[in-house]
């Protein structure tokens, strides 16, 4: 097995200080990915102003964390086309596995869906992650795209109220405005998930717990709210 498809998590296996992935004002990349059904299409493929983006896997707590949030934001702009790029487990353990076959993903972007009912469109990323590596290579970043294929917001850790005022203020003509805080998965959906993954995905968490809450909660904040926001209007053009 390929280094990027661990079959144990480690937070040696991110780089939580260096976000590499695109930013507002990039070219967003256009990747091949594939649907839930199998059907070959080109990320950047969509008709609407924006794309909202999502990266998960249905072993990511902070991910099923979100997606309540996520859904409400789905159902209250219809006129935005939103999808979620299903990347590599976060946690894989004893009954859910780290992918060995891409049939074997696919197995689990369907689950997602027909299971945990994610509504929005589940595009999956081939076995060495191409897709995931072009967007940062985080568990569940966020960016949103407009029809001119720039990224006019993203936030390295999605954070599904500051996404939806980004969304807001993208689609009243105005700057997105910086990233959102980091938030924790909320501990019955962070101890859930993880037993659903199963095995050692849990004790795997709870190991590298201390240096997560330093290296997001609090260093990772603090950047942000040190940080300069990036100016890019809802039509930039890249």
């Amino acid at each position: 097995m390929s280094d990027y498809r661990y079959e144990k998590f480690t937070a040696g296996a991110y780089d939580l200080d260096n976000f590499e992935g695109p930013v507002p004002g990039d070219k967003a990349p256009d990747v091949r990915v594939t649907t839930i059904d199998g059907v070959e299409r080109d990320l950047l493929a969509f008709d609407g102003r924006f794309l909202v983006l999502e990266l998960g896997s249905i072993t990511c707590p902070l991910f099923q964390s979100r997606r309540g949030g996520m859904a409400a934001l789905f159902k209250a702009n219809p006129d935005v086309d939103f999808a979620v790029l299903y990347v590599r487990e976060a946690h894989p353990g004893a009954l859910i596995a780290q992918h060995q076959s891409f049939a074997n993903k696919q197995a689990m972007a369907a689950k997602l869906q027909t299971e945990d009912h994610e509504g929005r469109p589940i595009l999956i990323d081939d076995m060495n992650g191409t897709a995931h590596k072009a967007f940062g290579g985080y568990p569940n970043s966020v960016f949103i795209i407009n029809g001119n294929g720039c990224i006019v917001y993203h936030s390295d850790w999605n954070n599904p109220g500051a996404t939806a005022k980004a969304l807001g203020r993208l689609k009243a003509g105005k700057q997105a405005g910086g990233q959102g805080m980091f938030l924790p998965a909320k501990p019955p959906v962070a101890f859930s998930t993880l037993k659903r993954a199963g095995g050692t995905a849990l004790r795997d968490f709870l190991f590298d717990l201390p240096s997560l809450i330093w290296k997001n909660i609090i260093k990772r904040n603090m950047r942000v709210l040190l940080g300069k926001k990036a100016r890019v209007g809802p039509d930039h053009l890249c």
